[in-house]
């Protein structure tokens, strides 16, 4: 079993910071990929920003230079600094873990936090 946390969303101004985290835990044998997602009603699910195992990030042009992912790899933690805030940032933010788990084989499975909400008031 793999469990995704998140924690850290809230209500701010734009303007504002905001620090996400996000820890994945249970029987993980490695962690390829983790990223943060964020959704608003009646929308699909769009990637924020992502960190591979070698370090190496992807980020959507729209929070380019405003948001920082990073990680912590012996606690299979992410963070998202989200600084200079937006309206249109306000979502819920969902945490994404791809990890490889030994079940009769290694295999390469994503799991899902079950999300934080930001609110950005202009």
């Amino acid at each position: 079993q793999v469990q995704v946390v998140e924690s850290g969303g809230g209500s701010v101004q734009a303007g504002g910071s905001l620090r996400l985290s996000c820890a994945a835990s249970g029987t993980i044998f490695s962690v390829d990929r983790m990223g943060w997602y964020r959704q608003t009603a009646g929308k699909q699910r769009d990637l924020v920003a992502e960190i591979f195992s070698d370090g190496n990030t992807n980020y959507v042009d729209s929070v380019k230079g405003r948001f920082t992912i990073s990680r912590d790899n012996d606690k299979n933690t992410i963070y998202l600094q989200m600084n200079n805030l937006k309206p249109e940032d306000t979502a819920v933010y969902i945490c994404s873990a791809v990890v490889q788990i030994y079940y009769r084989d290694y295999r390469l499975l994503d799991y899902w936090g079950q999300g934080t909400q930001v609110t950005v008031s202009s």
